[in-house]
C-alpha cells in the first residue's frame, strides 16, 4: 500500500467538507508532476490531506476508493482523477514549518516543492508524520479521505 499527500485550499474544499460528504472525486489538477503522481494512486492507498493557503498543515487522512482513472468529464487519459473517502482528522495538525524542521520529513516533496498538489510519501515519512500528529504507534490504515485540488 502506497502513501500520498494531497493539498487543498480549505476555503475552496476543506477536510471538513470531505468528512461531511464522506467521498469525493479528486480532480481539477493540471500540473504535469502532480498528474503523474495522481496517476499512480491505487485503491486502498492512504492519502494525507493537507490544507494549503494560510493554514499550511496536514490535517486528515483519506483512503483511495478507486485506482486513478481518466477524468470522464475531460475524456483525456493524461488527466486522471481518483475517488477518495474520508477517514479521520489528525489529532494535531502538522504545520509546514514542522515538516521542514524535521530530519525525516525535510526530504519530502512537501518540504522541497511546497506548491506541488499531489506527492508520494515513503513509509518512514508517513509514520513520522503520524507521530508528529499525535498518533504514535498507529499504522495509518486509513479508511478514507478526500480533497479537491
Amino acid at each position: 500500500m502506497a502513501r500520498f499527500l494531497v493539498k487543498t485550499e480549505p476555503s475552496a474544499y476543506s477536510f471538513t467538507d470531505l468528512q461531511r460528504e464522506k467521498r469525493t472525486v479528486w480532480d481539477g489538477l493540471s500540473n504535469p508532476a502532480a498528474l503523474l503522481h495522481l496517476a499512480t494512486i491505487r485503491k486502498g492507498d492512504t492519502v494525507v490531506v493537507y490544507h494549503s493557503g494560510k493554514e499550511k498543515a496536514a490535517v486528515g487522512l483519506a483512503v483511495a476508493r478507486t485506482d486513478a482513472y481518466p477524468d470522464p468529464k475531460l475524456r483525456n487519459p493524461k488527466r486522471p482523477v481518483v475517488e477518495l473517502e474520508a477517514d479521520r482528522a489528525l489529532p494535531d495538525p502538522v504545520p509546514l514549518a514542522r515538516v521542514k524542521a524535521d530530519a525525516v520529513l525535510r526530504g519530502t516533496l512537501l518540504a522541497r516543492h511546497s506548491r506541488l498538489s499531489v506527492m508520494p510519501l515513503t513509509e518512514p515519512q508517513f509514520r513520522r508524520l503520524l507521530r508528529l500528529a499525535g498518533e504514535p504507534g498507529r499504522k495509518g490504515s486509513a479508511a478514507g479521505t478526500q480533497t479537491k485540488g
